[in-house]
């Protein structure tokens, strides 16, 4: 198995310990994780949010901290402030919750426009700035934002120039009745995260980086263009992705690509990742938000309406290897 391939399957069994039957979604954050990208959670409370952010950290023995955002917490709340030490006499720089490896950032539309701004140049910048001072972040750093697609009073919607910041938006779902037995058995009765251990270490996490950088061949590139300029084209879209959605879907199937064990990028990735991805990126027309139309969903027929690369795996595969 290539070294990329099982340090990933080695965290995702791990991770398998603590949360049932998420596989896929254990990958895309990985994704994540190794492209420096952001992720943004829909989904209804309970599903294991919480605990497959929780689960990731843990693995990587990385630094966890959980924001509850409530409509009174302040942008200081979360970056840290001065106070005055009065033994030293001195102001000093006392860190808020953004200062960890991966933060879990609950209910992200509950915060006023001026917190939601303070995270959006902590997730664009990796530094946050307080008191007019500004201090870098720790690396890696990957919020995981979660908002509840049901319950909507007291919410403030995310602004397009923050949604665009997500590299990632994905859902986990209800577990099959299987998992759910399998989820009462296993942690009906103890902590699912308590014998949880680290697997991977910075190097581990830097190797899988370095993994990432797979070679794309000329065709599903071009691909991978049409399908984000497709998004300009389709009626009842009032914006389509942008240049930097096309970055965003580069890096990751290049990321998903090289934790599969490929030196290669296959438009497989390509259709699999362009929902996560472009769904989010996009602007719905009134007549598609009155039919209740699933952007992730709208963005799959879109898909389906490019023509895929002629081309053979044999072919992207060689290209993969002239590359390197």
């Amino acid at each position: 198995m290539d070294d990329g391939a099982r340090l990933a399957a080695r965290l995702g069994e791990n991770v398998a310990r603590a949360v049932i039957g998420k596989e896929s979604a254990v990958e895309l954050l990985l994704v994540a994780l190794v492209c420096e990208g952001h992720v943004l959670i829909e989904d209804v409370p309970g599903v294991g949010k919480t605990l497959l952010a929780k689960a990731i950290a843990r693995s990587l023995g990385l630094g966890f901290r959980r924001i509850q955002f409530t409509p009174d917490l302040l942008p200081s709340d979360i970056t840290g402030s001065r106070v005055f030490n009065q033994r030293s006499g001195e102001f000093e720089f006392r860190p808020g919750p953004l200062f960890a490896n991966v933060i879990l950032a609950d209910e992200i539309n509950r915060a006023t426009p001026r917190t939601q701004s303070a995270l959006l140049e902590a997730m664009e910048e990796r530094q946050v700035t307080a008191d007019g001072v500004t201090m870098n972040l720790p690396r890696p750093f990957l919020v995981l934002a979660t908002q509840n697609p049901i319950e909507l009073e007291g919410t403030f919607p995310l602004p397009e120039a923050q949604l665009d910041r997500f590299l990632l938006r994905l859902a986990l779902g209800y577990p099959s009745a299987a998992e759910e037995e399998a989820i009462l058995l296993r942690v009906g009765d103890a902590d699912p995260l308590a014998t949880l251990e680290p697997v991977l270490d910075a190097e581990d996490l830097a190797r899988l980086q370095e993994r990432a950088q797979v070679h794309m061949a000329d065709a599903v590139r071009s691909y991978l263009v049409a399908v984000v300029r497709a998004t300009r084209e389709r009626p009842g879209l009032v914006l389509g992705a942008s240049p930097r959605a096309s970055l965003a879907l580069y890096r990751a199937t290049r990321a998903l690509a090289g934790l599969r064990g490929r030196g290669f990028v296959r438009p497989d990735e390509v259709k699999e990742l362009a929902p996560a991805v472009l769904g989010h990126r996009v602007i719905l027309g009134a007549e598609v938000r009155l039919r209740a139309q699933d952007p992730a969903a709208l963005v799959r027929e879109i898909v389906e309406t490019v023509p895929v690369p002629v081309e053979d795996e044999p072919a992207f595969a060689a290209a993969g290897r002239r590359h390197a």
